[in-house]
């Protein structure tokens, strides 16, 4: 269980990094982030198999998303998440 909890929270810090636009390239990103730049690869696949989408700007020197979106995973209260 506790692998599923790490590749959440690994998607979690790739999706504020690349909202903030401070990935670098992919070999600085992979490296912040303590993993490999295979891994990485990876990780973006997932992410893109689950609708983000992500592209690498040139001009920015980072991962970035082509469209304003949001990620959220847990659970919250039906009640509070409906007012």
């Amino acid at each position: 269980m506790n692998i599923i909890i790490k590749q959440i929270e690994l998607i979690q810090r790739i999706d504020q990094l690349i909202r903030m636009q401070a990935t670098g390239t992919a070999d600085e990103f992979a490296y912040r982030l303590g993993i490999s730049k295979t891994t990485l690869y990876r990780v973006i696949n997932v992410m893109k198999q689950l609708n983000a989408p992500i592209s690498y700007d040139l001009k920015v020197q980072s991962f970035v998303y082509d469209k304003a979106v949001g990620f959220r995973v847990g659970f919250f209260d039906k009640k509070q998440a409906s007012a």
